[in-house]
This record gives structure tokens, C-alpha cells and sequence, in this order.
């Protein structure tokens, strides 16, 4: 079976495995875009998952303009649409709320995580094709969290009784994600990621490294400092770029 049939495969576990979870409030919506932009997902993933890679990068769960739009991981909308040549059709949430609509590739807002991520790898190896030869990227977590007021919810913020179902999915997901593309290299991007990685690494064993890099969520004052120039670097030192 090839990688990319077996990422596929995995992703589809994962969605029918999530789709009885329940979450109380003040979680009020969730979206699932392996359901709704499944058709997204699945070409990114037979498209650019279909060989063993060097480097797998992991985030922790869709952004509200990424991949919720997207149905790709920090799914910025030109980043998937005009660099890795993905437009398919979107479809709708089953319980959308009214203030964080999913538009799919019309979305007019800038998932600021996907640009700093994919601009990055855009101007460090320019093609799409050139980046995924030996480097991937992939989510822990698909679902997207949401309160009534339609602030967003991270996995690291919802209690420990709603997440430990979940985190048992998802751990199993990113195990069949590293099985399938046997790297060197998992990198978290920010802490939550890589305490995953780590994860799965004490399960399957040490035939990959672990490392993480800063994240480039706007909300750290960090990133909003040249985060390029600082995930290059932690790259750089870690050996994963040379």
C-alpha cells in the first residue's frame, strides 16, 4: 500500500472515529473539515503524501481561514490555491455558526499561520513539488473548536475529560501519519505539537527525532518578530536544514 493510500486511509479512520464525540459548553460549535472538505483534503494528501518524507511538521488543529476553509493543514488560501494547486469543492459544517462561516476557497481572509508557514517554505525551496519532495505537513488535531460567541477554542484549553477520547484518536492518527512516511525528523510547530510527537515516539520507538520550532500564530509576540528568520534558525540548529 502505498503512503499515500495509507494517509487516506488514516484520515478517514480518523473522521468516522471523531464523528460520535460530543463537547460540553462553552463549546458550542465544532467543525470537522475531513467531512465537509474531505475532496480538499484527500487531494493534498494523494498528491503530496505519496512518497516517504525527510521532515514531517505537525500543527496542533485548523485555523478559522486555514484549514477550515481549506481542508489543508494551516491551509492559507492562496498558499493552497496557487502554490500546490488545489481548488475543489468545499461544502458546509453540519452545525455552522453564523459569525465563522466556511466559504471554502472564496474565503477573503488571510489564515496569518498558513502565510508565515507557507511563505516561508515558498521562499526557501519555491515549487510546491520541490518542499514536499522531502517534507510534509499535517494537523494532530482536525476539528475546529468554537464558543457562542464564535471565539476560538484550542485543543490545550478544552478540559481533560472531554479530550482524553479524542487525543486517543488523534494519537493513533499521527502514529499511522509518521508509519506511513517513515521520517527523520518530526517537528512540532509549538509546544502542544511536539509533546504529541514525543508521544508517539515513546510508542513506536526512536527511529525518528523529535523538534519543534516557534509557532506563527500572530497571538505570540515572538513570531510577530521575524518568525521566518527564527524557525529558520531553530531548523538550522536542530540539523533538519543544512
Amino acid at each position: 500500500m502505498s503512503p499515500a493510500v495509507q494517509l487516506c486511509a488514516a484520515a478517514a479512520t480518523l473522521r468516522d472515529a471523531l464523528r460520535p464525540l460530543r463537547f460540553a459548553e462553552p463549546t458550542t460549535h465544532v467543525y470537522c473539515p475531513l467531512e465537509y472538505a474531505w475532496a480538499a483534503h484527500e487531494t493534498y494528501l494523494t498528491r503530496f503524501g505519496d512518497s516517504p518524507k525527510k521532515v514531517i511538521f505537525v500543527g496542533m488543529n485548523p485555523g478559522p481561514w486555514g484549514m477550515t476553509q481549506t481542508g489543508v493543514p494551516f491551509g492559507e488560501i492562496s498558499a493552497v490555491r496557487d502554490w500546490m494547486g488545489i481548488c475543489e469543492p468545499v461544502n458546509k459544517p453540519a452545525n455552522e455558526h453564523p459569525k465563522r462561516p466556511v466559504v471554502g476557497f472564496n474565503c477573503e481572509q488571510s489564515e496569518v499561520s498558513g502565510r508565515r508557514l507557507w511563505g516561508l517554505f515558498k521562499d526557501r525551496f519555491g515549487s510546491a513539488q520541490a518542499f514536499f519532495k522531502d517534507h510534509f505537513v499535517a494537523n494532530y488535531c482536525p476539528l475546529v473548536f468554537m464558543e457562542a460567541s464564535s471565539r476560538n477554542r484550542t485543543p490545550d484549553k478544552l478540559p481533560v475529560d472531554e479530550t482524553t477520547a479524542m487525543e486517543v484518536l488523534c494519537d493513533a492518527h499521527l502514529r499511522a501519519v509518521i508509519q506511513a512516511l517513515k521520517p527523520e525528523w518530526v517537528i512540532g510547530v509549538g509546544a502542544f505539537a511536539e509533546e504529541r510527537a514525543q508521544r508517539a515516539q515513546s510508542i513506536l520507538g526512536k527511529t525518528f527525532q523529535v523538534g519543534r520550532i516557534l509557532h506563527p500564530s500572530p497571538a505570540s509576540p515572538a513570531a510577530n518578530r521575524d518568525w521566518p528568520g527564527t524557525a529558520t534558525q531553530q531548523l538550522l540548529q536542530l540539523g533538519v536544514w543544512l
